[in-house]
């Protein structure tokens, strides 16, 4: 037999063997202990059996063999651990030299997203996908000279995000989250940079989240908190509207049903990878790290839709009419599993008249906005989102007056 006859065909969907399983594997088959090797992975024992558990489904069979005497390796187990022991050496090497020419950017990101994409493609609770939500978030602080208040926009608790040189105008920001996570606090920072950028104060609803409040809540929400802005006197083309991943995709239905409603529209708008098919077909991306999956989006829209009829035109942005929407910006990574949904929304606005413009960054993530921080192109699109919708706002608060 030779060594290629001993290579395991892999599968190669998203949701397959990846490289956490095998570290998980190698790690308690050489510690033999389900606790020294959480630790030496840096991880929680119920986090660290998932990983095990998800492996050895998708390989097919047992194996580590547990019992109260403690755990060994089957003879699946062991025919696997060689293999995998070589795999990871020879990608740990080539991300040493990888490294060696640049990358530290790509190897942060894998990091800050590790805990997310553990939680969630190893079928973690709604409660843990949260906590994950908020860690990842919690690790970034807003920018320096950005005041922070609460504040009730018309029944919603929420945020008010002020630069120290700010203009006229107000933008409305709709975090991300899958529909389910995600908080006005946790997204200070971005919401923060994005005031800066556009020099205007920026308000984040804490809109109510599936599958508690499922559709139409936090939609009912996001137009409650964009009417306070108008009650407060503020004309609707001085406010801006920004969303971000599914945020981005409340942000498509806000403007739909703003004009369904005959309420007047927003100023400008710009929408940052944003999820707009909710049950679309999801693109692998090309490199890592994979953060959603086509089997995380049909779960969060289920959660999201709780029975809700599918075809609603308020949920469907890519088919249903966008005839009288404002000028918008539509960024995304071309990376992105959801990147075609930016693509296939900027075709279709313009189809419909609408003034809309794609903007594609070479970064391979879900949600590069969010590392602004550090990641250069992450700096830039916040900055070219901020300054477009201040301009958007702008040039229609001239024409308006």
């Amino acid at each position: 037999m030779t060594d290629d006859d001993r290579v395991l065909a892999l599968p190669t969907a998203p949701d397959a063997i990846e490289l956490r399983h095998l570290r998980a594997f190698v790690a308690v088959a050489e510690e033999l202990h389900f606790g020294r090797a959480a630790s030496r992975l840096y991880l929680s024992q119920p986090a660290l059996s998932r990983q095990i558990r998800a492996l050895e489904r998708l390989v097919g069979c047992e194996l580590l063999r547990r019992s109260t005497h403690g755990v060994e390796l089957t003879l699946a187990g062991e025919a696997l651990l060689a293999g995998a022991r070589q795999i990871l050496v020879q990608v740990d090497d080539t991300v040493v030299t990888a490294r060696s020419v640049g990358g530290e950017h790509a190897e942060r990101i894998t990091r800050l997203w590790d805990l997310y994409v553990d939680v969630t493609t190893g079928g973690g609770d709604l409660p843990e996908v949260r906590a994950a939500i908020e860690q990842l978030h919690g690790q970034f602080t807003p920018p320096d000279g950005v005041d922070i208040r609460p504040r009730n926009a018309g029944g919603v608790p929420s945020l008010v995000l002020t630069p120290q040189e700010a203009g006229e105008g107000t933008t409305l920001f709709l975090h991300g989250g899958g529909h389910v996570a995600g908080s006005a606090f946790g997204y200070r920072h971005l919401a923060g940079a994005l005031a800066a950028a556009a020099g205007m104060p920026v308000l984040v609803p804490e809109y109510r989240l599936a599958p508690e409040h499922p559709f139409p809540a936090s939609l009912e929400d996001a137009i409650r908190a964009y009417l306070s802005l108008l009650d407060d006197g503020t004309p609707a083309e001085r406010v801006a509207v920004v969303g971000d991943s599914s945020g981005g995709g409340l942000v498509a239905s806000l403007l739909i049903a703003l004009r369904d409603r005959d309420l007047p529209q927003p100023g400008g708008v710009a929408l940052l990878c944003p999820w707009l098919d909710l049950f679309g077909a999801r693109r692998p991306p090309a490199e890592s790290p994979i953060v959603f999956t086509a089997d995380q989006a049909d779960r969060f829209a289920a959660v999201y839709l709780g029975g809700h009829r599918t075809d609603d035109p308020v949920l469907t942005p890519l088919r249903t009419d966008l005839t009288g929407l404002p000028p918008m910006l539509v960024q995304a990574a071309t990376g992105d599993t959801v990147v075609d949904d930016a693509r296939d929304f900027v075709t279709h606005a313009r189809e419909c008249g609408v003034d809309a413009q794609l903007e594609l960054y070479p970064v391979a993530t879900h949600d590069f906005h969010i590392f602004w921080s550090f990641l250069p192109e992450g700096a830039d699109a916040v900055h070219r989102a901020g300054r477009f919708v201040a301009d958007g706002v702008r040039q229609a608060g001239t024409a308006s007056a």
